[in-house]
């Protein structure tokens, strides 16, 4: 009889073992799905941050590359005034170099009628 009480305890012992490895190997897998499918998340959050950062810079390039745009535009409005500006200084500078030449010239042509009468 103690052979048969002895053999039902190491039975239930066994059971017991072998149920609870049951268990730690359900919970183990249970574990392991959830991480796969945070992983899987994480993923594609991620993958949808690197899409946002991509469209981010391309809009970014797409400002810069405008303000670049205006940029050079108001450089080339700008020299085109200073030019204009040159030029009617130039035409102004001439105009006032021929108005002293004729003054010179008319003031040296009375110094000589005087001298002559």
């Amino acid at each position: 009889m103690k052979k048969v009480v002895i053999t039902v305890i190491a039975l239930s012992l066994s059971i017991s073992t072998m149920m609870s490895c049951k268990e730690a190997a359900d919970k183990a897998k249970e574990a392991t799905e959830e991480a796969a499918d945070s992983l899987e998340e994480a993923g594609d959050e991620l993958k949808e941050a690197a899409e946002e950062a991509k469209e981010a810079m391309e809009e970014a390039g797409e400002e810069m590359k405008e303000a670049g745009s205006q940029a050079l535009d108001s450089i080339k409005k700008a020299g085109e005034e200073t030019m204009d500006k040159a030029k009617e200084m130039g035409e102004d500078a001439k105009d006032a170099a021929k108005e002293t030449a004729d003054d010179l010239k008319k003031v040296a042509e009375d110094a000589k009628d005087k001298l002559d009468h």
